[in-house]
């Protein structure tokens, strides 16, 4: 009794703490670009300079990954993180109302992906993507339904707050992508097999320990998400990497890489190795657009673990 009194006290609380930020944010997501990003600014300096919000983690990821830089040049990169982190987060607000055609001319792709892309279509061959937390993933693989003739299919995790879950999932969902969560993934791919898709997945998240292929990445041992591989694998799913750069503020590059056309000839890891290593080149190429507020690495190799382990 007690348990279910909980329960329902802190949905109430959610749904206050919605129903309460849902009218900010909708003004915010009417804000002309330019004034936006002025807001963007106030933001880090509410966030960096004033509550350092999680600065401890973020200095700490960014020590671990780039033990060759000095703290001044660390403390640099970390600012720089935050202004991009306040844009991307008000980035995703402004999806509540803005236009396929203005994100599209803000999140342009090479030419190679549009070629890649169109071919295996006419191939009628379903692929899966796989990108990280970098540059503005949101715009990046919403951007993909409008532009492709695949039914383009987003792998999320829900989140713990049903109403912004509902949210999140109406904005990812404004432009053409379907949202599967991660728990259905394989199920909802061979349900739609007879259709031509993408299936995008986001692989730099924090696995458990023991369901993960662990290796070297950004200078220290990590699990890195099997899913995408074993899915690829079961299917035969050719398997594309999403390159992306920041060119300057509020707009950003593409391009998609086919790492594997035939992933059953493969060797268990090979996929989750060269995707992983396609971001770490992209995070150093580009540090300041990755997320470093994650807490990444909290969880440790265990002894024993298995043939991945490095």
């Amino acid at each position: 009794m007690l348990y279910l009194r909980a329960g329902k006290k802190r949905n109430i609380l959610a749904a206050i703490g919605f129903y309460i930020a849902l009218p900010f944010m909708y003004l915010v997501s009417l804000l002309p670009f330019r004034i936006l990003y002025l807001l963007s600014d106030l933001f880090y300096l509410v966030i960096y300079k004033m509550l350092g919000y999680r600065k401890q983690v973020v200095m700490q990821n960014l020590r671990n990954s780039f033990p060759d830089k000095t703290e001044q040049e660390l403390n640099k990169l970390a600012s720089t993180y935050y202004h991009h982190l306040c844009d991307t987060s008000l980035e995703t607000v402004k999806m509540l109302t803005a236009s396929m055609s203005s994100i599209q001319k803000r999140c342009v792709a090479s030419k190679e992906t549009t070629e890649l892309l169109n071919r295996l279509y006419n191939d009628k061959q379903s692929a899966i993507l796989v990108s990280g937390h970098h540059c503005n993933w949101e715009w990046i693989i919403t951007s993909f339904a409008p532009r492709c003739s695949q039914e383009v299919y987003g792998i999320y995790h829900p989140l713990s707050n049903k109403y912004f879950d509902g949210l999140m999932k109406h904005i990812r969902s404004r432009y053409g992508t379907h949202m599967v969560p991660m728990s259905s993934a394989y199920k909802h791919m061979v349900r739609n097999r007879q259709k031509v898709s993408l299936t995008a997945f986001i692989s730099d998240q924090s696995p458990p320990s023991a369901n993960a292929h662990w290796m070297t990445f950004l200078n220290q041992e990590t699990p890195v998400f099997r899913g995408a591989e074993v899915i690829a694998k079961k299917l035969n799913y050719p398997v594309l990497y999403i390159s992306s750069r920041k060119k300057k503020r509020g707009h950003y590059h593409i391009h998609v890489t086919e790492l594997f056309d035939k992933p059953k000839d493969t060797t268990d890891g090979a996929i989750t190795e060269q995707h992983t290593r396609m971001l770490e080149m992209d995070i150093i190429a580009q540090p300041e657009v990755w997320m470093w507020s994650h807490r990444r690495w909290k969880h440790k190799p265990v002894a024993n673990m298995n043939d991945n382990s490095s």
